[in-house]
C-alpha cells in the first residue's frame, strides 16, 4: 500500500491505469477526494473508487475489465418467460436516492458505499451525470435497482440490488435495451461475477477498454432526456433488434 501514488486533493490528476498493481488486481492509487471533477476524470480514464469507511479513498482500474455490450445481453428461456409475465415495471431516474441507499444497505460484503460516496454520487445525479434504473413489483414497491455514471456513449454501472427473484435480471434486460436504443457502446461492469456473465457480460483487456473509452466518452448519445422509452416488446424480441 505504501508504494502506491498518493493523490493530492489539490491536483486533478491520476497515474495511467497501466501502472495499477497486479495484486490486488487493478489497485492504482489512494487519496484525493470525491469531487465531481475528479470522479468524472476517473471514469473517463477507466478508473473508479472502491473503499471502506476505515480506508483512504482507493482508486482501481482492473485488467481485464468486465463489460456488457447492450446488444449482446443474454436472455435465457426462463428469463424470457418472466419478461412475458410483466411482473416488474422498469423506470429510469425516478428514485435515485432510494436506489443508492438500497445498494448500500443490502450488500453482503461490507458497506463500501459510504456516506461520502452517497453524497458524491448524489451531487453527480443533480448535475445530470449519475443515473438510476428502478424495478418495481405489481404493488409499486422498489424491488431492484442500479445506479451509475453516463459519459458520452458509455455507461459505467456502479452497483445494483435485488429484493425479489429475477428482478435484477429483468432490470438488466431493460437497461440493455434502453442503452442500445440510445446508441451506447457498453455498460462497464468493472469486475466479473457469475450473474453478469450469465447475462452476457464478458471481460476484455484493459487496453481495449481504454481504447473504447477514448473513442466514445465524448460522443453525444441519442437520448434527449433520461427516461425509459424501451419496454420488453414480446416473446420473440431481443433488445438489439426490437424497435
Amino acid at each position: 500500500m505504501t508504494s502506491l501514488p498518493w493523490i493530492d486533493e489539490h491536483y486533478l490528476w491520476f497515474p495511467h491505469p497501466s501502472e495499477a498493481l497486479d495484486d490486488p488486481d487493478g489497485l492504482l492509487a489512494l487519496g484525493g477526494d470525491l469531487s465531481p471533477e475528479r470522479l468524472v476524470l476517473a471514469y473517463r480514464s477507466g478508473i473508479f473508487p472502491w473503499f471502506s469507511d476505515d480506508q483512504p479513498i482507493l482508486w482501481w482500474s482492473p485488467d481485464p475489465r468486465c463489460i456488457l455490450v447492450p446488444e449482446e445481453v443474454h436472455i435465457s428461456r426462463s428469463l424470457r418467460r418472466t419478461l412475458n409475465q410483466q411482473r416488474f415495471t422498469v423506470s429510469a431516474d425516478t428514485d435515485f436516492a432510494g436506489v443508492i441507499q438500497q445498494c448500500a444497505t443490502v450488500r453482503s460484503d461490507g458497506t463500501w458505499i459510504t456516506r461520502d460516496m452517497i453524497a458524491a454520487y448524489t451531487r453527480l445525479h443533480k448535475q445530470g451525470l449519475a443515473h438510476s434504473f428502478e424495478a418495481r413489483n405489481a404493488d409499486g414497491a422498489l424491488v431492484g435497482g442500479l445506479y451509475g455514471i453516463a459519459l458520452g456513449r458509455c455507461f459505467f454501472g456502479e452497483s445494483m440490488f435485488s429484493l425479489e427473484p429475477n428482478a435484477s435480471k429483468v432490470l438488466m434486460v431493460h437497461i440493455a435495451g434502453q442503452l442500445d436504443r440510445w446508441g451506447y457502446c457498453l455498460m462497464d461492469c468493472q469486475v466479473e461475477s457469475g450473474h453478469l456473465l450469465r447475462m452476457g457480460a464478458r471481460s476484455i483487456p484493459r487496453r481495449q477498454f481504454l481504447s473504447i473509452l477514448r473513442d466514445n466518452v465524448d460522443r453525444k448519445p441519442a437520448q434527449s432526456s433520461w427516461h425509459m422509452d424501451w419496454q420488453w416488446p414480446g416473446p420473440d424480441a431481443v433488445p438489439g433488434n426490437s424497435g
